[in-house]
């Protein structure tokens, strides 16, 4: 009897210990593999117009309207509203009593989409970010009745139009960050457009496969040392 109870108890545990291991080895199997990865330099961000195909539907639109010749931009009033070149845009009209710049109540109402605004007899310039709607945390109202003093500060204009080719004829490359302007339609398509820098060819929406952002001036040198050395051997 005692040696039958021995087998018994003997079995119970190898039973016990193989139903165990096996959930051990089965939630093992189900866990991801994992290889670490040493450290190392953060992966840049890639630059990209992810706006301009969003907005896609938009680009036929642009290509078929009119130039209205009575209300265009131009490049002059474009950085005159900013601070310096590249700055977000100061909002050059008054605003709703008690707004809060919250951009689906106020500002996506007209510069969502442009269009012609009678108010102050201009297009609205669209905006290439119009999932970002707590616009005033950047744009901020034009104030000057407040007192200020001036500052011989002097603004640092990009690249004029025509002078950032590489070649007489080749597409000109982008003078700016992409960042914050993923949309290149909202500024270089549709009568809101400064007049400069407004494309003919709006329906090509891939702007990146021939305009390539502008190399810093350090990577530049680099750039054509290596050239000049490949060439000469």
């Amino acid at each position: 009897m005692k040696k039958r109870l021995g087998f018994i108890s003997l079995f119970t545990l190898l039973f016990i210990g193989f139903i165990l291991n096996w959930g051990y080895s089965y939630k093992q199997g189900l866990e991801n593999a994992y290889i670490p990865v040493p450290d190392a330099e953060p992966t840049p961000i890639i630059p990209s117009e992810r706006g301009v195909f969003l907005r896609s539907e938009m680009a036929l639109d642009y290509a078929k309207m009119p130039v209205d010749e009575n209300h265009q931009r131009s490049m002059k009033t474009y950085y005159n509203n900013r601070a310096f070149s590249g700055a977000p845009p100061s909002i050059p009209h008054p605003l709703l009593k008690g707004e809060r710049g919250m951009g689906g109540k106020a500002c996506l109402q007209c510069h969502q989409n442009g269009g012609f605004t009678e108010q102050f007899n201009a297009y609205a310039p669209v905006t290439p970010h119009p999932e970002m709607i707590n616009c005033r945390q950047c744009h901020v109202a034009e104030n000057t009745n407040t007192v200020f003093k001036g500052t011989d500060f002097v603004k640092v204009i990009t690249a004029k139009v025509g002078t950032n080719n590489a070649l007489l004829g080749s597409p000109p490359v982008i003078p700016h960050q992409i960042q914050m302007r993923e949309n290149c339609l909202s500024c270089h398509a549709g009568p809101a457009a400064p007049k400069e820098i407004r494309v003919t060819h709006p329906e090509r929406i891939n702007c990146r496969q021939c305009h390539v952002p502008m190399l810093e001036n350090s990577k530049l040198t680099d750039l054509f040392s290596r050239t000049k050395n490949v060439t000469n051997e």
